[in-house]
């Protein structure tokens, strides 16, 4: 199936200098998004113990979801540029995917609770979201070179 393409979109695609400068924005979002799970991450796994888990958290999730709404916003955008090359990008695909697994274990991850348990399963969902967003980076770097 192939998608109609929107004049603004595609001409996004071979702008000069718009759409690095999206790519910067996803990679600002990127950056927000993985630095601040990392640091809630590393205080489930113990580090930091004088820092109390919830307050880190409550401090971190703004920050964790405005990363998201950028890398969000600016992937539909890169996204909408280029729809048909996306959709037949293996790399794409499977970021995506990544990127599902990756929000249906941090929801998961909230839902039970697991910042109060902090139990051996909170720290491999933590684990797991580490994985899942390092390999969703890794595959969106792959996107370009596929």
């Amino acid at each position: 199936m192939d998608f109609p393409r929107i004049e603004g979109f595609t001409a996004l695609a071979s702008h000069p200098w718009a759409y690095p400068a999206l790519e910067a924005v996803h990679i600002v979002g990127i950056a927000l998004l993985l630095g601040s799970l990392v640091l809630v991450e590393l205080r489930v796994w113990g580090a930091g113990q004088e820092l109390p888990l919830r307050a880190l958290a409550r401090l971190a999730l703004p920050v964790t979801v405005a990363g998201f709404g950028l890398v969000a916003l600016s992937g539909l955008l890169l996204f909408a540029a280029q729809p048909n090359e996306m959709l037949g990008n293996r790399a794409f695909l499977l970021k995506l995917g990544l990127v599902s697994l990756a929000g249906l274990n941090a929801a998961f991850f909230h839902a039970r609770g697991s910042l109060a348990l902090n139990d051996a399963f909170a720290r491999a969902q933590t684990a797991l979201s580490l994985g899942l967003w390092l390999a969703a980076i890794i595959c969106g770097r792959f996107i370009a070179y596929s």
